[in-house]
């Protein structure tokens, strides 16, 4: 287990404390993305209540969950491209090489929760072959090529972008923890995955909260990497 790994397991699980995650929150909270990530992202939220719902769901969570990688994978296979040409400039490389290794994590980071989630969605028996399996296979075809395309022309845009949906995503995990909270910590987490990957959770509960800290955590980071792509243009 890593270093990083680590940080990031001790930080999420500090953040079920109420006071500490709204102080971990507050720095962004009101930040302002660019226009072009704000048109963006209320196509992809709109588009998303329209097949979904508002409500937030185990499958709807499985769907939100399959697209959250893509970013991740984008930006990662976008920042090799930049680096092809740039690789004399050893400042942009230091800084697209970290951006790359948080993606990485990240990227480990969604497809643990996606793996989990299709897990208890099996189970139930809840989901639609079609909207939860298709349409997100299919959408992130798309959005893969989509954040790729404004990551080599706007670094800040396509991490204003994920800001956008994390966002989302982090207030609908707060939403259904809100309505779901008393049946949630009845019921247990029954996953190889999950230890698989490093984290313990008692009760679905404990794993939605984790998750909703996962996606604070990605909200506040894209925001931070976005405002220093956006110093190192004027420096």
């Amino acid at each position: 287990m890593n270093e990083e790994f680590k940080s990031n397991e001790a930080l999420a699980h500090s953040l079920n404390d109420p006071a500490l995650r709204a102080e971990f929150a507050a720095p962004f909270d009101h930040y302002r993305p660019v226009f072009i990530a704000r048109l963006l992202g209320a196509l992809l939220i709109h588009f998303g209540t329209f097949v979904y719902g508002r409500k937030p769901s185990y499958a709807k969570f499985k769907a939100i969950e399959v697209i959250a990688r893509i970013p991740y994978q984008s930006w990662e296979v976008a920042a090799y491209t930049i680096l092809t040409a740039l690789y004399s400039d050893e400042r942009r490389a230091i800084e697209l090489t970290r951006l790359s290794a948080f993606s990485r994590m990240a990227q480990d980071n969604e497809t643990m929760h996606v793996v989990v989630l299709s897990q208890i969605v099996r189970r139930l028996r809840c989901q639609s072959f079609l909207r939860h399996t298709i349409i997100p296979f299919l959408f992130s075809f798309l959005y893969f090529w989509i954040v790729y395309v404004l990551f080599l022309f706007s670094r800040r845009a396509a991490l204003d972008l994920n800001y956008l949906f994390e966002s989302h995503a982090y207030a609908q995990y707060q939403k259904f923890l809100d309505a779901e909270g008393d049946r949630l910590r009845q019921t247990p987490v029954l996953s190889d995955f999950l230890a698989f990957y490093g984290r313990t959770a008692r009760s679905e509960y404990e794993l939605f909260e984790l998750i909703r800290n996962d996606e604070l955590i990605h909200r506040n980071r894209s925001a931070r990497e976005a405002q220093t792509s956006e110093e190192s243009k004027y420096s």
